[in-house]
């Protein structure tokens, strides 16, 4: 019995290690808390505008298509502006971040007051706009307030902030709506939820941006990082990361609720696939930040590697799910534990490997450019993932095998990058 007590003792010793929160400046926390609060507010909205907007207000799904598109078009627009704002001595990062939350609050008011596709659209052009201003100039302010040792778990605090803000907003969005049916309470909800991420960074986060060039364009940096070719290696193959990750949330629903059997019925039921993805969600944002605490030690060429390892066992997993008849929810949930770490290890590492390649000054021109990959690849991957789901079966099925070897390309890209940045050090 003592020794039970003693090996009882030393793995929670051991999980409290790989759980504890790490030692960062206040000012991360208080960006992160913002940030949730936010994205709480945009779960909000995100999953039930187009219901709203549909069902209710009586724009056609054709319309509310084009104006949530529209959206990222302008969000396209917003990192490329919002990154050269940050670098700017002018702007900076406090002031990108400031206008960043009074455009997607201006951009609820709009939402919650519309009545037809015009002042549809100019809202989801605001929103995308403000969300393209925010993550630079966010990702800069991390970078400079932290040291090159803490900058793994910083940006994983972030996006932990992120998708935990996004989930509970889609679970309480839900919860008000079954209690009330006002939808457009949820565009104020969300308005607010800005307004106060707007007051608290005009509080409590001062500017962090050291350059001083008044000298440099405006666009002057976008020249020198679109000739950076560690830089544009790197861009390749984060297009393929967000790729994966878009495949998680537009492809797999979708396709578990087609085409994966069980009990023998074809197709997962709702309550089902809510299950797989809530698990997904709550296995993410545990291990986090041990997954970014346990890789440091392996540089982050090499984090993302073990990423790419990951997606394709994943998306092994996820082929065997299609193909089996027997336990395929057990496959599915294994496949989305694996695609959860696999997803751990490649966000926070991402935007490490972006800052240790670029300039000081160029910090927000260079994390545009990290943010505008997952523009494409959440293109990319929601198009690819549709056409695919309207092939014939063996085309469906082998769209997984596909995505898991295209890993191998990915990791062969990641040692190319490797290869360059040793080569850049020593000279």
């Amino acid at each position: 019995m003592p020794r039970l007590f003693s090996i009882l003792k030393a793995w929670i010793h051991a999980l409290t290690h790989l759980i504890r929160l790490p030692l960062l400046d206040r000012r991360i926390w208080l960006l992160s808390a913002g940030r949730l609060l936010s994205q709480v507010g945009n779960g909000f909205t995100l999953f039930y505008a187009p219901i709203f907007f549909v069902n209710q207000v009586g724009l056609s799904a054709t319309m509310v298509g084009i104006g949530i598109g529209s959206g990222s078009i302008a969000g396209i627009v917003g990192r490329i502006v919002g990154g050269s704002m940050a670098d700017s001595p002018r702007w900076g990062r406090r002031s990108t971040l400031l206008w960043s939350a009074a455009v997607s609050a201006l951009a609820d008011v709009a939402l919650a007051i519309a009545d037809d596709f015009p002042v549809f659209l100019v809202g989801n052009l605001l929103m995308g706009v403000g969300i393209g201003l925010y993550w630079p100039a966010t990702e800069a302010v991390v970078a400079d307030i932290v040291t090159p040792e803490q900058r793994n778990e910083a940006f994983a605090i972030v996006r932990l902030a992120d998708s935990l803000g996004l989930s509970l907003g889609v679970v309480f969005g839900g919860a008000l709506i079954a209690l009330t049916g006002l939808y457009r309470l949820l565009f104020v909800i969300d308005g607010l939820s800005y307004a106060i991420f707007f007051v608290l960074i005009y509080v409590a986060i001062a500017e962090t941006l050291s350059n001083t060039d008044r000298g440099r364009s405006f666009f002057a940096g976008w020249a020198i990082a679109l000739r950076d070719r560690p830089l544009l290696v790197y861009a390749g193959v984060n297009i393929l990361f967000t790729t994966y990750l878009a495949q998680v949330q537009s492809t797999l629903p979708v396709y578990f609720s087609r085409f994966v059997s069980f009990d023998g019925v074809l197709g997962l039921s709702e309550a089902m696939i809510s299950l797989l993805f809530t698990w997904h969600i709550v296995l993410a944002a545990l291990c986090q930040l041990p997954i970014a605490r346990g890789l440091k030690r392996f540089g982050l060429v090499w984090a993302l590697i073990g990423s790419a390892l990951f997606w394709g066992l994943g998306f092994l997993l996820i082929w065997f799910t299609g193909v089996t008849t027997t336990l395929a929810l057990g496959w599915a949930l294994a496949g989305l534990a694996v695609m959860a770490i696999a997803t751990d290890a490649y966000t926070p590492a991402a935007s490490a490997l972006v800052v240790a390649i670029a300039p000081e000054a160029l910090r927000g021109v260079y994390l545009s450019i990290n943010s505008l990959c997952w523009a494409v690849g959440y293109f990319i991957g929601p198009t690819l993932g549709g056409w695919v789901l309207d092939q014939d079966r063996w085309v469906i099925d082998g769209f997984w095998l596909g995505s898991a070897l295209s890993v191998l390309g990915a990791i062969a890209i990641l040692l190319w990058l490797d290869r360059l940045l040793s080569q850049a050090q020593k000279t």
